[in-house]
């Protein structure tokens, strides 16, 4: 697990240190599993704009649940940071989570991408949005072939289909959102479909399988979008390559759209700074912000009306999201991983 601190805390002393500390400044200690370097000006930017030190610990979704879980009253975490929702989901029934309510928050940020509220606030919300298309070979496909989830399921795409493994929460996500889209037994078909239609066993993440795709390893897969885009903004020939070789779809664009997947947080349950981790979520909402959520990590605005002009995302077009409601996708991962065991997706 790696550890980042913006202070000299150290990570075993935080819970018994917070209260001097903060009595000698303003911070904020923050559980987050983005790992991205370019989210270090957005921290920055928090401070300078705040004068609130922000102490972070970095480690994956899962590890920071187990983290919280065993800390229980005495963790020194005010906001939790997860990359899914099926992970923000897991972390609101586990009671995790504090309810928020916010003016600001709820002005800028839509219902289907905030959690739970029953009426004291919500208990995460959206910061970022990443889109889970089709990208398949422009030399040994058809796109028409491939312009639905559904399709992946044909049975002209015999031997061609590579997906990561199906309990990753990127799949569980996309997985739960089939079954309320499609009825659990319906979803349950599709994926059997898909398992009988794989090149190779699922293994590694998006970027193997576009890669994948470019040297004809697989004829099509999946990814989300900021996985491609970034590809397409890098300088280096062998990525300029896999570009070029590779087409990608939005999936659904003739029913209920493109399947969307998020970066959320929300206060956690014992929050011993709770007025700066409000402060926080609602930075995280502002205009400048979205705009580092947009051009540091190639995603999408939560705010409608920030407009990021990233190369790579513009170069995609436009397109029509999904608008399930993220809390839904959330519960839905207990019947996809029903699905998952039942159709042998491992």
């Amino acid at each position: 697990m790696k550890a980042i601190f913006a202070s000299t805390l150290l990570a075993a002393g935080l819970a018994a240190l917070v209260p001097y500390a903060a009595a000698q400044e303003k911070v904020l200690n923050l559980y987050s599993a983005r790992h991205y370097d370019t989210d270090q000006a957005l921290y920055n930017d928090f401070t300078q704009r705040t004068g609130i030190k922000i102490n972070r610990i970095e480690a994956g979704d899962e590890a920071l649940l187990e983290r919280l879980r065993t800390e229980g009253r005495n963790s020194p975490a005010d906001v939790l940071m997860v990359v899914d929702a099926a992970r923000l989901w897991k972390a609101q029934i586990e009671g995790l989570f504090q309810p928020v309510k916010s003016a600001v928050l709820e002005s800028r940020i839509p219902a289907h991408l905030r959690g739970k509220d029953d009426g004291a606030g919500s208990e995460w919300f959206a910061f970022s949005k990443r889109a889970r298309v089709i990208v398949y070979n422009k030399a040994n496909v058809a796109p028409a072939l491939v312009q639905n989830y559904q399709d992946l399921a044909r049975p002209e795409l015999k031997g061609k289909v590579c997906t990561r493994s199906g309990a990753h929460p990127y799949m569980l996500s996309l997985i739960g959102a089939m079954s309320e889209h499609l009825g659990e037994q319906k979803a349950e078909e599709w994926a059997r479909g898909v398992v009988g239609n794989f090149a190779r066993r699922p293994r590694g993440g998006d970027t193997d399988q576009i890669k994948a795709v470019a040297t004809g390893e697989c004829g099509v897969a999946l990814t989300n979008t900021y996985y491609l885009a970034r590809l397409m903004r890098s300088n280096k020939p062998e990525d300029k390559d896999v570009v070029a070789k590779v087409g990608m779809i939005w999936p659904n664009q003739k029913s209920w759209g493109t399947h969307i997947n998020i970066s959320g947080a929300g206060v956690a349950k014992h929050a011993p700074n709770r007025a700066a981790a409000v402060q926080f979520l609602e930075y995280l909402a502002s205009n400048s912000a979205q705009i580092y959520f947009s051009n540091g990590n190639n995603e999408w605005p939560v705010v409608a009306s920030v407009n990021a002009r990233n190369p790579a995302l513009e170069a995609m077009g436009p397109f029509k999201a999904d608008t399930l409601s993220l809390a839904s996708v959330g519960r839905a991962q207990v019947n996809a991983t029903r699905i998952i065991d039942r159709s042998g997706w491992r």
